[in-house]
């Protein structure tokens, strides 16, 4: 399916709101799966935008940014691969892999915005010591915008200008090929959560992976809810029983000096 001109102009509009999102990380509304389901909303196909974005959260769940070291830009990774799955008729597995070309392309501009931003750092020293408020505002304001509008342009161009390049390119691909990406997008996802595992997982914890990996894989449901809801609960109880330990763990403390003290 085509993407009219209507769809790209309201497209690039989302991307400039949720560039500025980025740029600041106010909301986190850049998240790919809220992109996803939002660029599906816009092109008509809500459903694909909701499967999307779940399998690109999940590819992103555990790419943070560290240091100088910056992950693949999530805001057009979700927009690309919705619009992807959508003008190629791709199932959104592949679409992921198709997309990350544009999400490493967008994260290196804004890599240059890092970069050549900071020559408006001896602006803004000078401004913060006059107590200048206005001109940092305007500073700010300033490179806010560029940010914002390079987004509006990059989608635009990716989404509307570029999809008929985007569609020949993609059908003329061979086949083994194109189950290549299909491959590399459904293992994606499980990098991204095994990513995030790392970091959070505790040993204590174990026990409710492996309960929920075996209610999801081998009990029959027609969606995650229950296994969802299920989690809440086990959430509940854990959280419940580490406030309980906090709170008795102060009194044991106190009756032990108390103790010491009498002898």
């Amino acid at each position: 399916m085509e993407i009219t001109l209507v769809q790209g102009i309201l497209l690039a509009i989302m991307a400039l709101v949720i560039g500025i999102d980025y740029w600041l990380e106010a909301l986190f509304i850049f998240r790919p799966i809220i992109v996803c389901t939002l660029t599906g909303l816009i092109l008509g196909d809500l459903q694909l935008g909701l499967m999307a974005g779940g399998l690109t959260e999940l590819a992103f769940a555990g790419l943070t940014p560290a240091g100088g070291t910056q992950p693949p830009n999530p805001v057009l990774a979700g927009v690309m691969t919705v619009v992807i799955a959508h003008t190629t008729d791709n199932n959104p597995a592949t679409a992921i892999g198709l997309a990350l070309p544009f999400s490493i392309l967008m994260q290196y501009i804004i890599l240059f915005f890092y970069s050549t931003f900071s020559f408006f750092m001896k602006r803004a020293d000078d401004a913060a010591d006059k107590a200048d408020t206005n001109a940092l505002i305007r500073l700010n304001m300033l490179m806010t915008s560029i940010v914002a509008v390079t987004y509006a342009v990059v989608v635009f161009l990716c989404a509307f200008v570029a999809q008929d390049a985007m569609k020949s390119m993609v059908e003329s691909m061979p086949s083994w090929l194109t189950h290549g990406f299909e491959v590399a997008g459904g293992i994606l996802p499980a990098v991204g959560f095994g990513m995030l595992l790392k970091v959070m997982m505790k040993g204590e914890l174990t026990p409710y992976l492996i309960f929920g990996f075996v209610m999801a894989s081998f009990i029959p449901f027609s969606n995650l809810l229950p296994v969802a809801v299920v989690g809440v609960a086990l959430a509940i109880i854990v959280f419940n029983n580490e406030k309980r330990k906090a709170a008795v763990s102060p009194i044991n403390m106190s009756n032990g000096d108390d103790f010491s003290n009498g002898i």
